[in-house]
C-alpha cells in the first residue's frame, strides 16, 4: 500500500516569523506519517526556520526549487548538497511557474532530479497541461512527455521513491477544480507511463499526487480514487487548520 501524502506549496508566501507561527498551529494535530505523510515546501528564506521546527514532529519539509550542481557560480541558485545538510527531505522540481516564468525546460528539470537524488533528497515532479491543451485533446500526449523527459535515466529504484504531482495548470489558483473522474484519469495514465517505462512494481509504487485547488471540501472525493496518492495544495496549505483538515482526511 502506498502511504498518502498532503504536501504544502507555500510558494513565495510567508516570512521565518510566519512559518514559526505555522508551526506552532499544526503542532501535535497531524497523523503520524505511517498513516498520512504531512510535507511543507517553504521558501527558501525560511528553510531553517521550517527545520528547526518540524523536528520531533511527523511533519517533513521541502524546498520549492534547487539547481542541478552542486556549488559554483550561480548566483541566486539553491544548492542541493545544501538542501541535505541543512536536514531537509524534498525539493519540489518542474512546478509550472517555475516552467512558465522562469522558462524551465524539460532537461533542466530531469537534470534537477539526478541532482537532487544524488544527494540523497527525493523529488517531487510537476507536471500538467494548459486549459488550451486540454481543450485540444493533447493532455494525455503532452503530460506523457513530461513524465518521459523528466525520469529520463533515472533508476527504477529511485523511481519508486520518488513523488510526481498532477497539476492542470488551468485549475492552480483559479479556484477550478479538475472532477475527481478528470484527476483520476490522468493519474492513472501517469502511472501506465511509469510502468511502461519501467515495469508494473514500479507503477505500483510510485506516489502521483494531484494538485489544483485541493482543499478540505474537496480532498476526500478526491483520495476516494485509487490512482491519487494525495495532494500538492497551495492556498489551503497556508493556513494551520485547513492544513490539519487536510493531514487528517481519513478522520
Amino acid at each position: 500500500m502506498r502511504t498518502p501524502i498532503m504536501a504544502g506549496n507555500w510558494k513565495m508566501n510567508k516570512n521565518p516569523e510566519e512559518t514559526q507561527a505555522f508551526l506552532n498551529g499544526v503542532k501535535g494535530k497531524l497523523p503520524e506519517s505511517s498513516k498520512v505523510q504531512t510535507v511543507i515546501a517553504a521558501p527558501a528564506i525560511d528553510l531553517s526556520t521550517l527545520v528547526a521546527g518540524a523536528k520531533g514532529t511527523p511533519l517533513q519539509t521541502a524546498a520549492e526549487n534547487c539547481y542541478f550542481e552542486d556549488a559554483g557560480a550561480f548566483t541566486g541558485e539553491t544548492s542541493p548538497k545544501a538542501l541535505k545538510e541543512m536536514g531537509l527531505d524534498y525539493v519540489v522540481i518542474g512546478h509550472s511557474e517555475r516552467r512558465g516564468y522562469f522558462h524551465e525546460t524539460d532537461q533542466d528539470i530531469n537534470k534537477k532530479a539526478k541532482a537532487i537524488l544524488k544527494n540523497g533528497l527525493l523529488p517531487i515532479i510537476c507536471c500538467g497541461e494548459s486549459l488550451e491543451q486540454r481543450e485540444a485533446g493533447q493532455t494525455n500526449d503532452w503530460v506523457a512527455s513530461q513524465v518521459e523527459a523528466a525520469l529520463a535515466g533515472i533508476s527504477a529504484s529511485d523511481v519508486k521513491n520518488s513523488v510526481i504531482a498532477y497539476e492542470p495548470i488551468w485549475a492552480i489558483g483559479t479556484g477550478k477544480t479538475a472532477s475527481a473522474d478528470q484527476a483520476q484519469e490522468v493519474v492513472a495514465h501517469i502511472r501506465s507511463i511509469v510502468a511502461k517505462l519501467y515495469d508494473a512494481a514500479t507503477a505500483d509504487a510510485v506516489r502521483i499526487l494531484y494538485g489544483g485547488s485541493v482543499k478540505p471540501a474537496n480532498v476526500k472525493e478526491l483520495m476516494a480514487k485509487p490512482d491519487i496518492d494525495g495532494g500538492l495544495v497551495g492556498g489551503a496549505s497556508m493556513d494551520p487548520d485547513s492544513f490539519v483538515a487536510l493531514a487528517n482526511y481519513q478522520d
